[in-house]
């Protein structure tokens, strides 16, 4: 995929930053899927690079997918946040609100110059790696960010899986077994409480192991 730095922002505007999420603000996203460049070095690299950000809404087969590009002094894109399941849409929707809109080239390509121009990318060292990553405003004086690796949903697992499918990246993401084994022991639990009254139902739900 073709990204194309933002040409709406002012002078100012790049010069002070003035697109780029504060930590905090990332922080209130919630789990999010991390794209990253390992020739960068690790996940959160590529935010040490970023002096601004872009919102980016992109219509596939199964739906929008949305996320937020931000890109280095070079106008670069060197990190990428994707919105999943079980990220904060509220604070999601607040913090797009506030931010440029991207231009992506059309997907309009066949297969072929697909494959071409992810092989002319890898050569080129811009090949990306992704990540579910929970991040946080780092205590420090200045701002900063962290973040810890984070399991996500089963619909989590397969907006992820996707996304991995549709920019050419082999990796998988950690799905929550608790929340597979509720949602089976709800499927198995599902045929027996049938007609049952409501009370029955919720005490068979709050037995559901953690």
């Amino acid at each position: 995929m073709s990204i194309a730095r933002p040409s709406s922002l002012s002078p100012s505007a790049r010069a002070t930053g003035s697109t780029l999420p504060r930590p905090a603000q990332l922080a209130a996203l919630g789990t999010v899927l991390c794209l990253y460049r390992p020739a960068l070095g690790n996940e959160l690299d590529g935010w040490q690079h970023a002096i601004e950000a872009a919102t980016c809404r992109q219509l596939d087969s199964d739906g929008v997918r949305e996320g937020i590009c931000f890109f280095d002094a070079d106008g670069q894109c060197c990190w990428r946040l994707y919105l999943l399941p079980d990220s904060d849409f509220l604070n999601w929707d607040r913090l797009v609100s506030r931010l440029p809109a991207l231009s992506i080239e059309p997907q309009g390509l066949g297969v072929g110059e697909r494959l071409w121009r992810r092989l002319a990318g890898r050569m080129r060292g811009e090949s990306w790696r992704l990540s579910a990553l929970r991040l946080r405003a780092a205590s420090d004086r200045t701002p900063s960010l962290a973040a810890s690796l984070a399991t996500v949903s089963a619909l989590g697992a397969d907006v992820a899986a996707r996304l991995a499918h549709a920019e050419g990246i082999d990796a998988r993401v950690v799905v929550d077994d608790c929340c597979c084994a509720r949602a089976a022991a709800l499927r198995a639990a599902s045929p027996a409480t049938a007609g049952s009254d409501p009370a029955a139902m919720t005490s068979a739900l709050l037995r559901l192991p953690r």
